[in-house]
């Protein structure tokens, strides 16, 4: 059974909803331009300061599974807000214990684990919330908008962390959840979420994803994995440029946010407008995929090569414009092929793999930078091939015709001349 759509979702709808992604973002990235503050003020290792971000990423992966069958089980907009809740209230407790205890490390790691918890609940859940809400070309666009609103909340977090760390440097523990406790309430008014179908028993909803993964599981599982890549290699990079920049040009601050915000701005400005173009045209997703894919492959490969600056963040950039391509069709195809009832899981799933990409992609890039410049890029241009020839040979929209469809439906075949042939009368 499936659920009905209400009707189109206004302006407003759709800024909340890309207001949701942008907190994910903020309150993990903001704290980036804080970590050398914080590891002197503590008297901590540069790998426990590391902690702060990977823990964070980890808790996320490992409790989106189980937020996503709640979201499935009930509102999505009841799961969103208290997760911004959760998400607000470790904020706090990381703030409070850096303002008031003298050993504080590991009362700030806590609450960073519980902030991980609550960002579980933030951008993969509003995902399934848009395929709830829009039909057609409008999810493609919203789904679009979300990406570029993921990727714009990045291109910020370095400016206003390095901003607000003008006042303290524990001061974005307590100025974040104040970003939370507003899209939550705006999450509850704003968004009118349609009735959802009778939840499934969990041994029957269970039987239904391994109905899912039998059915679609040779593209969609591909699938998962390529996004979980595309986001190892954006954070990697972003840790490789920040690290590039402070080392060995001095460049810190908000002049280093400001450089780190271009190759966003190109991942931000492709993701929108992809989402915008590709509807649900299959050929062309997979064209988009593809291109997206190739061009992240090709400049990564090519920044091998050189070792000026200018080059490099050019290059980058240009890295980022294909992960812009490739993100919002994988949303897409993700979220529009799986039926309302299971969805939540899905995109939450393919949330969690998104969440681990993040976590390795510092501490590898890290160890490999460490080897050589050339041994980093020559590594991540061949796991990229991977993944383009994973996407070639493997996600294939087209060739879901046909297949079963959503709620078990299937979808009626063709005649030679292309035509539906008509259902034999019973």
């Amino acid at each position: 059974m499936t659920m009905e759509k209400t009707q189109t979702p206004t302006m407003f709808t759709t800024v909340t909803l890309a207001l949701i992604p942008i907190v994910m973002v903020l309150g993990n990235s903001m704290l980036v331009p804080v970590l050398p503050t914080m590891e002197k003020t503590l008297n901590v290792t540069k790998f426990q300061t590391s902690l702060l971000i990977t823990l964070f990423s980890l808790s996320a992966g490992i409790i989106i599974p189980i937020v996503g069958y709640l979201a499935d089980r009930f509102k999505r907009k009841m799961i969103i807000g208290i997760s911004l809740l959760v998400y607000g209230i470790g904020g706090i407790v990381s703030g409070l214990a850096a303002w008031l205890m003298k050993d504080s490390y590991s009362m700030i790691l806590v609450g960073r684990i519980i902030q991980g918890i609550g960002a579980a609940g933030t951008s993969p859940i509003a995902m399934a919330l848009i395929g709830d809400l829009y039909k057609g070309g409008g999810e493609s666009r919203a789904l679009g908008i979300n990406e570029a609103a993921n990727g714009l909340g990045k291109i910020l977090s370095p400016i206003l962390g390095s901003l607000i760390a003008l006042i303290t440097w524990y001061a974005v523990f307590f100025v974040f959840p104040i970003f939370c406790f507003i899209v939550a309430a705006l999450t509850w008014f704003v968004i009118k979420e349609p009735k959802a179908p009778e939840a499934k028993p969990l041994p029957k909803y269970i039987n239904s994803l391994k109905n899912i993964f039998a059915q679609k599981g040779k593209w969609l599982v591909p699938a998962l994995l390529v996004g979980a890549t595309g986001l190892f290699i954006l954070f990697g990079v972003l840790f490789y440029l920040s690290n590039l920049l402070e080392d060995d040009y001095n460049v810190d601050g908000v002049l280093k946010g400001g450089i780190l915000a271009i190759p966003l701005l190109g991942l931000v400005t492709t993701s929108y407008f992809t989402g915008s173009k590709i509807k649900q045209n299959k050929p062309l997703i997979r064209t988009v995929m593809l291109t997206g894919i190739a061009l992240l492959t090709a400049s990564v490969l090519i920044v091998s090569f050189f070792e000026n600056i200018y080059v490099i963040v050019g290059l980058l950039t240009v890295s980022s414009v294909g992960t812009g391509l490739l993100l919002p069709c994988l949303n897409t195809l993700i979220t529009g092929a799986i039926n309302k009832p299971e969805r939540g899981m899905i995109t939450s799933l393919y949330g969690s793999v998104r969440f681990i990409g993040v976590a390795i992609g510092p501490p590898l890039f890290g160890w490999l930078m460490d080897i050589s410049h050339r041994t980093l890029f020559f590594t991540v241009t061949a796991i990229s091939a991977v993944s383009l020839v994973v996407t070639f040979f493997f996600i294939n929209p087209a060739q879901n015709k046909g297949q079963q469809g959503q709620g078990g439906r299937k979808t009626p075949a063709k005649d030679k001349s292309g035509r539906r042939q008509a259902k034999a009368p019973t």
